[in-house]
């Protein structure tokens, strides 16, 4: 089981601030935007007696909620029957794998990709083979010849999430239109993480994998936690077309009783009229994009290529071992009690030479602290690479 590149050196930065040293977090999507204020009303208002197990499938009014939801994206032709409530977008991802893959199997994925996608197969026993996408080309999709190079036997399903963590990249339907024609022939499983759909920031319309009409073959996975700033209350969706994948889903999520009631509960009443709510967390994060990638790419040595959705992005750096300085901001590194935590790219490639001198940035915080971050990078940089120069 590989450390999470975004949490292993969390005792690093807990230590820094037992010391007093203030720490702005580039490492982990956790937004800084507030939720709902209706999912904070329904949280406080709760006038059950009991806190009971919800049913496994999750609440069925929040379901229906949910497909109105996605008739927003053009997805069409689900109904509530089609859509299971999970412990976050992690449990679904999770479930999917044990559903459609036996132990041995291969899962096809993009580096650099989310790191914990890692976790869940070694969970599930299953053998990640990836393709490799690239800093200078701005992550787009790899060639169609190295997904069928990579294709065996054993491969069962493509894992691809749009838009990208850690890069930012989102797809064009020309991209996902050949993957679709990949995924035919081979007769694969297409495992869809979209939970960064409303952050988009092209002027293409967004495709969703359920509109690509390979309804057998595609399993979307969801969270409203990026969505409304809710990561806490730990809320995903796995939706399917596909009813003996639906029914295999369901026996874990039967095993495992039920998701969270609090947090549907929280969620269930934060779907609807939140349409102001969202083009202002839209706008926050399309204006925090453009002002932090500018300055990335005027420090020295740093670049970053615009990311297109989320808010991630993969930057090169001008050092060997990214890991290396990252630890070294946490330990060593102060300007005016102030350092910076980033998460090391290298962790989100399988490839173990891959990623040494990347880290992946997360522009979740208010425009003053990303000021203050690029300040502390820019500085931290300087120092790291003079000390042994005399």
């Amino acid at each position: 089981m590989p450390s999470s590149p975004i949490r292993k050196l969390a005792p690093l930065a807990n230590e820094a601030k037992r010391q007093g040293v203030k720490v702005y977090h580039l490492n982990i999507g956790q937004p800084d935007l507030p939720t709902p204020q209706q999912g904070l009303d329904a949280l406080k208002t709760i006038t059950r007696k009991t806190l009971e197990y919800s049913p496994s499938e999750g609440y069925l009014s929040f379901r229906e909620k949910l497909v109105g939801y996605y008739r927003k994206f053009g997805i069409n032709d689900i109904t509530q029957e089609n859509i299971i409530i999970t412990s976050g977008g992690s449990e679904a991802i999770l479930f999917a794998l044990l559903a459609c893959l036996n132990p041995g199997d291969e899962m096809i994925m993009v580096e650099p990709g989310y790191a914990n996608y890692i976790s869940f197969a070694v969970t599930a026993g299953i053998k990640v083979v990836t393709v490799t996408s690239n800093i200078e080309d701005g992550f787009v999709l790899p060639p169609m010849e190295a997904f069928e190079e990579a294709i065996t036997k054993h491969t069962k399903a493509i894992l691809l999430c749009n838009p990208n963590n850690p890069t930012g990249y989102v797809y064009s339907p020309e991209e996902l239109q050949r993957l679709k024609e990949l995924v035919l022939k081979y007769d694969l499983y297409l495992i869809a993480d979209e939970v960064y759909r409303e952050f988009v920031y092209t002027d293409e319309p967004y495709v969703s994998a359920l509109t690509l009409g390979i309804p057998e073959h595609v399993i979307l996975v969801d969270s409203v936690s990026k969505r409304y700033s809710e990561c806490g209350i730990r809320i995903g969706m796995l939706v399917t077309r596909n009813r003996m994948v639906h029914d295999t889903v369901m026996k874990y999520c039967q095993a495992r009783l039920s998701p969270p009631l609090l947090g549907q509960i929280v969620a269930d009443a934060s779907v609807e009229g939140v349409e102001e709510y969202t083009k202002a967390c839209f706008e926050e994060y399309k204006a925090r994009r453009d002002f932090f990638i500018k300055g990335l790419n005027s420090i020295p040595g740093v670049y970053s290529p615009m990311p297109h959705g989320a808010f991630y992005t993969v930057a090169s750096l001008p050092v060997a071992d990214a890991e290396d300085f990252c630890r070294w901001c946490l330990t060593d590194f102060r300007l005016d009690n102030e350092t910076v935590m980033m998460a090391p790219a290298a962790g989100f490639y399988r490839n173990p030479d891959l990623g040494r001198n990347q880290v992946r940035l997360a522009y979740v915080l208010k425009k003053e602290d990303l000021q203050r971050s690029l300040m502390l990078i820019r500085a931290a940089l300087k120092a790291y690479n003079n000390r042994n120069v005399f």
